[in-house]
């Protein structure tokens, strides 16, 4: 049996555990080990079978190929950053001017730029702020604005925002009360006025980004709150930050605040297409109560994050954006070529037009013309756990790889995975 420290001594491992480190290098190799004392490799092939087990990365975590269909699926971390965003990101992660000033050598506020470009993409705010998401965007505000007072809010937007967690228990958690006004379907502007006084903190207006209520319904405009003489927050969820033709009831930053909204809090990894973070947009005076609240600071965000958001306001249109104007023609195009090449080695693979969802909270009820490659079900285990990961969706017992939310530039890893789990 080889030592191991002879074998971390294979200048493979060796450059290897500079990338991983050193721990993760070992296991590989006292695993490999073992396999020799277990007959199932020969003592000569230790150093091979550990790198060969090795991960490519120094985290679990693996990029997978989102083809269910859903732009921005929650669980496979919503929105994908461009490449502006991602080369931002990294070329940060050493020192940087976060908080600094390098003409002056003095303090200077955190994440200026970032924040300045989302100042220039939203001119009808005020002033503009910045947490770890959309959900902290409220906190935020409900502890600065409300605690031990209450906020105004429709029966009809106590909404659940996914994984149990709900509208209502988070802005509770804060100290503040929340009085209810209204019905399930239908809210009046006389139903917030008759409950607005001298305890109110402020009225919050939910855009339900995640369900849709249809037939006897109705709601007051934010225009019309907010003449009820106290601050209107509206939560618009999903992240644009100007009219989408595609998504026309969807609400955007921009159109609420013209239209009256005295704040704004909005995902940054939804519809923006950037990463996880809070928006806050408005009133000079609101968010500076909110930015100057002790809160703020456990609610703050690091540089990786503050340089992806500005590379994503100030760069190219990022993938969810290529990916919601998608051609659907194009699409099928695609998908025809990609069956046609598996085809030709003998896997059962047709091309079929296909429904894709914006999803992650966003554009309830849109569906969007696509097309997907339909497949055996039987691949889609073997996709999921391959390299990389492909997730598909199953329909009627096929497993249907949607193309929309793949660049055309993944074809061909798409191509060899599933070639690679027919074998």
């Amino acid at each position: 049996m080889p030592r191991t420290d002879a074998v971390l001594a294979d200048p493979r491992l060796a450059a290897t555990a500079e990338r991983l480190g050193r721990a993760v290098v070992k296991d590989a190799i006292a695993a490999a080990q073992q396999r020799v004392r277990q007959g199932e490799i020969e003592p000569e092939d230790v150093a091979g079978a550990a790198l060969a087990a090795l991960p490519p990365h120094a985290t679990h975590l693996r990029p997978v190929i989102n083809m269910t269909g859903v732009l921005l699926h929650t669980n496979l971390g919503r929105a994908p950053l461009s490449p502006a965003a991602v080369e931002a990101a990294a070329a940060v992660a050493g020192p940087a001017d976060v908080e600094f000033d390098l003409a002056t050598g003095a303090r200077a506020r955190r994440g200026r730029t970032a924040l300045a470009a989302l100042a220039d993409a939203v001119p009808a705010a005020d002033d503009v702020h910045v947490v770890n998401n959309n959900a902290a965007a409220l906190v935020l505000v409900a502890t600065a604005l409300a605690a031990g007072r209450e906020i105004v809010v429709s029966r009809g937007e106590l909404v659940e925002i996914g994984d149990g967690f709900r509208i209502p228990d988070l802005l509770v958690s804060t100290g503040a009360r929340l009085r209810e006004v209204g019905t399930t379907n239908r809210t009046t502007l006389a139903d917030y006025r008759a409950a607005v006084g001298p305890e109110t903190g402020f009225v919050l207006k939910v855009h339900p980004s995640n369900f849709r209520i249809e037939g006897f319904t109705g709601s007051a405009a934010v225009g019309d709150l907010a003449r009820l003489g106290v601050p209107v927050v509206s939560d618009i969820g999903s992240g644009l930050l100007e009219r989408e033709p595609l998504l026309p009831d969807e609400p955007d930053a921009a159109s609420t605040l013209m239209a009256g909204a005295h704040l704004v809090t909005a995902s940054a990894d939804k519809l923006l297409g950037g990463p996880q973070a809070g928006l806050l947009l408005g009133r000079h005076d609101l968010v500076e109560r909110c930015r100057r609240h002790p809160l703020a600071r456990a609610l703050r965000v690091g540089k990786v994050t503050l340089a992806a958001l500005e590379a994503t306001l100030r760069g190219p249109a990022p993938p969810v954006h290529q990916a919601l104007h998608a051609d659907p023609r194009e699409l099928l195009d695609r998908a025809e070529a990609l069956a046609g090449v598996l085809a030709g080695s003998g896997i059962d693979a047709r091309a079929v037009p296909a429904e894709a969802t914006v999803g992650g909270g966003a554009a309830p009820g849109v569906s969007l013309p696509s097309a997907a490659v339909s497949l055996p079900e039987r691949l889609a285990a073997p996709l999921r756990t391959g390299d990389p990961p492909v997730v598909g969706r199953v329909e009627g017992g096929r497993l249907l790889l949607d193309l929309r939310a793949v660049h055309a530039g993944q074809d061909g890893d798409v191509a060899r995975a599933v070639l690679a789990a027919s074998r």
